[in-house]
């Protein structure tokens, strides 16, 4: 018998079979208590599900770390309709995986683009200044954000709103930036981090609380074959071209830079790979 038939099989049951387990409705995962004066990460999520998808490393933060990690709802998508919902879909997926939530209007920004930044500069200075406000109050250790060709737009034009706040603030605040992909595949990676059985799990069932979204594109039930995918490039990317790749079985890709001195500074030279066994704190010491 030919056992990649079974291995292939079985993949193809599993996504068959998920399409009808629940969505959302779980109890909190469990998460270790906060210490007091944790360090602040917070998450430039583009559109709710962002911060379950991209999640690994704030998770990681979250529970091996002490981290307070801050969700930041950049938008609540650009459907008006669905906006309200989708906040209340937000606030329990952060709450089963034990993130903070902090909105940036009562209906998240709008017009969000690269389109909005070149030609409707008062709009986005006013988005800059209220990016800009967050980092301010919060002092974040780290910030996540999208990489500059994440393909889709309102992931671009986060990426470019939180530069323009840091920007804005110039030399007044140092943290480290932790550039994240999904819909665009980020050219120079320089940090693999392996996820672990749990937090995949929790991940999942974190972005299943997304319920308007997984229903039209089922993306929660393919984290699994992503982060395997990430494996794979990430072994090249940021291992070497040519190297042995490390042996994991599930990992998502960041490209880990600093804000300092009122610029953006290298803090490594190539890749690194971070696997379960090691303390992620180390990334920012």
């Amino acid at each position: 018998m030919n056992p990649y038939a079974t291995l292939v099989s079985e993949y193809a049951r599993f996504f068959r079979e998920g399409k009808d387990y629940p969505l959302g409705g779980f109890a909190p995962a469990p998460n270790p208590p906060l210490p007091v004066g944790a360090p602040n990460a917070l998450i430039f999520s583009p559109h709710p599900d962002d911060e379950c998808i991209i999640g690994a490393l704030p998770l990681r933060l979250r529970r091996e770390a002490g981290w307070n990690v801050i969700n930041v709802a950049v938008t609540q998508g650009s459907a008006k309709a669905r906006q309200a919902e989708r906040l209340a879909e937000l606030t329990e997926a952060c709450r089963y995986i034990g993130f903070g939530l902090l909105q940036t209007a009562p209906a998240g920004l709008e017009k969000v683009t690269p389109k909005c930044r070149a030609e409707e500069p008062v709009v986005w200075c006013r988005m800059v200044q209220v990016i800009a406000d967050i980092l301010a109050a919060e002092q974040p250790r780290a910030i996540f954000f999208p990489h500059e060709v994440d393909w889709n737009g309102t992931h671009i034009g986060v990426h470019f709103l939180v530069l323009d706040a840091l920007a804005s603030l110039g030399s007044q605040l140092t943290t480290y930036l932790v550039e994240t992909e999904y819909w665009g595949q980020m050219p120079r990676p320089n940090l693999m981090v392996e996820v672990g059985e749990q937090d995949l799990i929790d991940q999942v069932t974190g972005t299943s609380f997304h319920v308007g979204e997984v229903r039209r594109n089922p993306f929660h039930l393919l984290l699994p074959a992503w982060m395997q995918d990430n494996v794979r490039r990430g072994g090249e990317l940021v291992g070497g071209q040519g190297g042995a790749a490390p042996n994991f079985g599930f990992a998502t890709l960041y490209r880990l830079q600093v804000w300092r001195d009122g610029r953006v500074q290298e803090v490594q030279a190539g890749g690194r790979n971070l696997g379960v066994a090691e303390n992620p704190a180390g990334l920012f010491a």
